[in-house]
């Protein structure tokens, strides 16, 4: 469908002789591109360059880059005092590739009836719905090394290709005499090790918990040191999903004021439309039902690794996000964004600017972006809790 972008030519009228002119001759106005990228913030200014005695209306216009094909621009302009318009077809294009953010050494049991495209974690900034095929000889009911080629292409024809190593194994033998063999745990990082090693005058230190960490000792918690508990309200467990309050957030919330501890919630979030995502956050205000917090609400969304069934685009997850923490920011709140590293830096645009909540298990994070929350362990130890918790460094 074509659509025909009008710059506020009710403008036109004013100070005006009232006729406008159609401008055939090219000559006071030129068009420097013929195309421009989909989604992208192109305004009309960006597009054309004008003769000194032309002045266009409303230069500053945004042209609507959100859907691919010809645009249809009407460019008001004024010269000698009288009113023109000049007629031009932008085209909106989408020039790029499908994206590939997983790994690309994949292993298999012998006899595997999956989708071998689901191996790997793939998608596309404009559709939803990217091809993937597949060319290389394989026997998933042979045990072997198999180096396929995978082709992935978006409705444009786009292509990215990609080398895939399927590594398809014999499922090892269960051997009721054998005793499993126990991994060695990471040491764990005690908070106060956390506080001696990064204590500034412009930090502050808290955890982060939901069910798992089950009864939670606030007051101890608070003695260790901990100024701030970011705490899980609420949960959606697949697609589609309804969401389930967290089995101890009234506990947890009723506990750590009480103790003096500022509070902040966030949302774990499979939503895979913006209108679900604003039903989310109306669902997450209603169930605060008025309880005073001191830090953001926070839009959790992480399931990367069944990215591939849910058909949608790295735009649409984003306007998710940002029409989560919009709704949010209208409800009074301050809405923030969670994500690790790779993902800030390979998925989320945060185009709005929105808080955000690092999560980067280092020593020292390297990441460029802003964000106002580190969580840097999930691993910790802290006072009043029994078992591991993710420790965390709010900064002022």
């Amino acid at each position: 469908m074509k659509w025909i972008f009008i710059l506020l030519a009710s403008l036109i009228i004013t100070g005006c002789e009232g006729k406008t002119y159609e401008d055939k001759t090219n000559d006071n106005i030129s068009i420097i591109v013929n195309s421009v990228p989909v989604y992208s913030d192109t305004y009309l200014k960006d597009i054309m360059t004008l003769q000194s005695d032309v002045k266009v209306i409303s230069e500053n216009y945004k042209i609507d880059t959100n859907s691919l094909g010809e645009k249809k621009l009407k460019v008001y302009f004024k010269k000698d005092k009288k009113n023109y318009v000049y007629n031009y077809v932008l085209n909106v294009i989408d020039g790029e590739m499908p994206k590939v953010f997983s790994g690309t050494n994949k292993t298999v049991y012998v006899g595997y009836e999956g989708d071998l495209c689901n191996l790997i974690t793939y998608g596309d900034n404009y559709t939803g719905d990217v091809k993937c095929e597949i060319t290389g000889e394989y026997d998933l009911n042979k045990a072997g090394t198999y180096k396929l080629l995978y082709t992935l292409s978006d409705s444009s024809n786009n292509k990215k290709e990609v080398n895939v190593t399927v590594n398809v194994i014999e499922k090892p033998k269960k051997d009721n005499n054998s005793k499993p063999s126990t991994p060695e745990e990471a040491p764990k990082k005690e908070f106060a090790d956390v506080i001696n090693e990064y204590k500034t005058d412009n930090n502050e230190f808290g955890i982060d918990v939901s069910k798992w960490q089950e009864n939670i000792d606030f007051e101890k918690v608070k003695n260790a040191g901990a100024s701030f508990v970011m705490m899980r309200i609420g949960v959606q467990k697949e697609a589609l999903g309804d969401l389930s309050m967290d089995a101890y957030f009234e506990q947890n919330y009723e506990n750590a004021k009480k103790a003096g501890l500022k509070v902040g919630v966030y949302l774990y979030s499979i939503a895979t439309s913006s209108k679900e995502a604003i039903k989310q956050a109306n669902w997450v205000i209603k169930k605060l039902d008025g309880k005073k917090i001191d830090l953001p609400i926070v839009f959790d969304w992480e399931n990367w690794t069944k990215w591939n069934s849910y058909k949608i685009s790295f735009h649409e997850i984003n306007e998710i996000a940002d029409n989560f923490m919009d709704r949010i920011k209208k409800k009074g709140y301050e809405g923030m964004l969670y994500s690790s590293k790779f993902y800030l830096e390979t998925i989320w645009t945060n185009k709005k600017e929105f808080p955000v909540w690092l999560a980067h298990y280092t020593s020292k994070t390297n990441y460029e972006g802003d964000y106002q929350i580190w969580q840097l362990c999930n691993n910790g130890h802290i006072d009043g809790i029994n078992g591991d918790v993710d420790i965390d460094i709010m900064y002022k």
